[in-house]
């Protein structure tokens, strides 16, 4: 199972990146990084239009799609692993994880989205939450495979 993480913006050198890249590194998935922006300056819901679009447009098409939204789900690590664990045992090639901007994902991410997924009820910085994600992607993987990298 090949995992891809879209993100609006584009991530600058520093201590956010660089944990991504850590747990990144990690990992026995596949794990590719997409970054998409619009330069366009255009009025929020417009953007987040243009958003969606790049986004889904960044992933491969039958790609299983989970969207990091704050009003999403929020799942506990076990649970977690055990969707994608579910997923790769039903043969699923591609799970995209898709980050939107500052205003949220547009329309057309929220009506393909197969699960929306929150990483809890505070708001993150984007780049803090594909740290998170790629944190909690490993821990899945580490789960899933019996290893005790996760206490619980």
């Amino acid at each position: 199972m090949k995992i891809w993480l879209a993100a609006v913006g584009r991530a600058r050198a520093g201590a956010a990146r660089d944990l991504y890249e850590e747990y990144a590194r990690r990992m026995t998935w596949p794990l590719v990084l997409k970054e998409v922006e619009s330069k366009k300056r255009v009025p929020p819901d417009e953007l987040k239009r243009l958003e969606a679009d790049l986004l889904l447009s960044a992933v491969p098409n039958a790609a299983m799609i989970v969207a990091l939204d704050e009003r999403g789900a929020a799942l506990s690590s076990e649970r977690f692993a055990e969707k994608l664990g579910g997923w790769r045992d039903t043969g699923v090639g591609d799970v995209a994880f898709l980050i939107g901007g500052a205003d949220g994902h547009g329309e057309a991410v929220a009506k393909r989205a197969d699960l929306m997924l929150a990483l809890g009820p505070m708001t993150w910085p984007h780049l803090m939450v594909r740290a998170m994600l790629a944190e909690q992607l490993y821990r899945a993987q580490q789960i899933l495979a019996g290893h005790p990298y996760h206490r619980a």
